[in-house]
């Protein structure tokens, strides 16, 4: 039974970073933030494989989406910090998220709870194909939803890292109880067979 309550759990836990994963990658498609986007598609794919080792009792698979976990909670970390600009970073300065490929932000800087965009015309610190707007009335500023968000994935893969080690120690110990038990079979172990001493001597009949 503890068994299951751990897998049941582990494939909650799993389900809800998928879902909360998605619901980033959209967000992040509409923000054109490709750093972002690379590192969800790799995470959906590490939690793919976590449900496909807890379903089919596979330790390795556990183990490697374990081992991505700890990555993934050191990017949503960096993300974090750079968004409320510890340190040297500035949003202002670097462009980490889209690769310096454009000055795109984080599409809820434009459509945060309560914003209202208003469009600067004839601006002159308009680049080409830019254009510079004016947000105002936010009730919760984009950063911080970024931060939230972030935080969220930095919870659900604190929890699934550690029903992971669990449920993957309980499958590696199966794997060591079931070798030991059925070792010989495993192995292809035959058991000798008797052999018989008499020995046959040619027979002649007279035609």
């Amino acid at each position: 039974m503890g068994k299951c309550n751990g897998r049941c759990t582990l494939v909650g836990f799993c389900s809800l970073q998928l879902i909360a994963a998605l619901e980033r990658q959209i967000f992040d498609f509409m923000g054109y933030q490709w750093a972002p986007i690379l590192a969800n598609f790799l995470h959906i794919m590490a939690v793919i494989l976590g449900i496909f080792g807890t379903i089919q009792y596979r330790s390795r698979y556990l183990i490697m989406y374990a081992m991505w976990l700890m990555l993934w909670v050191g990017w949503n970390a960096f993300i974090i910090c750079f968004y409320l600009e510890v340190g040297h970073l500035s949003q202002e300065r670097d462009f980490v998220m889209t690769f310096n490929t454009s000055l795109h932000r984080s599409w809820w800087m434009e459509n945060g709870p309560g914003c209202l965009v208003t469009p600067v015309i004839n601006s002159n610190l308009a680049l080409e194909d830019h254009h510079v707007i004016t947000v105002t009335g936010c009730l919760l500023d984009y950063q911080y939803i970024e931060v939230v968000s972030s935080a969220l994935q930095i919870f659900l893969a604190l929890f699934g890292f550690v029903y992971a080690c669990y449920v993957s120690k309980v499958f590696l110990e199966e794997e060591d109880s079931f070798d030991f038990i059925g070792g010989f079979d495993s192995y292809g172990y035959q058991a000798p067979q008797k052999t018989s001493h008499l020995q046959l001597q040619p027979l002649y009949t007279s035609g």
